[in-house]
């Protein structure tokens, strides 16, 4: 929308609904970047509050692998161009985009693009992947091989570990293995890799039983591992999918997580 038309929208929105506390979008990097910081500006003193951007990644050869026609550098000029006219921009980062292939790069250069843009709430979705995405077919026919739930903690853990900002990094969402990892850059960032560590500690069993319990939607936290009534209806599931066997196949895994989706 041309900024002059969205900012009557804006105006008329407050204007007509003055209980309205605040006012947000979704947009593009690439948007952002082609308007003038007077535009933002102006939107922002209009009304708009915040901006909920995809990043997606912030590795080059990714971004083009998935096509979303922007690159970092565009990824940065759009973010920060936001940050400096005074509205809150949310970047979204997809855990496991990279793969087993490219989740280092994927982590530590998605962390500097973060780093430059500096927004004030980084929100992270682990990747789902549904038939008709053209995501599915990549990794049907083997050039896309999915991360495990494991493999993914270790990608966040060196996301959060390169990140030098000051966001708000949120995990609310379903398909994160452990919502918990939130707080505050940098003051909270030992935290959340405590959170991590502690997952990482537990017995094999344990990290099966608290994964089913996630993706079926039972369990919230690791605390939830020892809450004995919720536990004995993991256990549950856990011996019906694997057989007795205590090993679930990854695929199990993701069909469960993607029953949300």
């Amino acid at each position: 929308m041309r900024t002059k038309e969205l900012v009557e929208v804006i105006r008329f929105l407050k204007e007509t609904l003055p209980s309205i506390k605040r006012i947000t979008s979704y947009g593009r990097s690439d948007t952002a970047a082609r308007k003038k910081l007077d535009e933002l500006i102006e939107l922002h003193q209009a009304g708009l509050s915040r901006l909920h951007i995809g990043l997606e990644t912030g590795y080059d050869p990714l971004l083009e692998y998935i096509y979303t026609g922007v690159t970092a550098a565009r990824h940065i000029t759009g973010g920060r161009r936001v940050v400096e006219s005074g509205i809150s921009l949310c970047e979204y980062v997809i855990l496991g985009l990279g793969g087993r292939e490219m989740w280092r790069e994927h982590a530590i250069h998605t962390a500097r693009v973060l780093s430059e843009i500096d927004p004030d709430y980084i929100r992270v979705r682990t990747l789902t992947i549904i038939n008709g995405m053209p995501l599915y077919d990549e990794v049907e026919n083997g050039n896309f091989i999915r991360a495990t739930d494991e493999e993914i903690l270790e990608e966040e853990k060196l996301l959060i570990e390169h990140l030098e900002c000051h966001s708000n990094y949120v995990s609310d969402h379903i398909t994160n293995l452990l919502q918990e990892i939130e707080g505050k850059l940098p003051q909270d960032k030992e935290k959340m890799l405590a959170t991590i560590d502690r997952f990482q500690a537990l017995p094999p069993e344990e990290k099966v039983n608290f994964r089913v319990g996630r993706r079926v939607g039972i369990y919230n936290q690791l605390d939830d591992l020892y809450d004995w009534q919720r536990r004995e209806v993991v256990e549950r599931f856990v011996h019906r999918l694997s057989q007795g066997s205590n090993q679930i196949d990854e695929k199990t895994i993701y069909a469960l997580m993607e029953r949300f989706i």
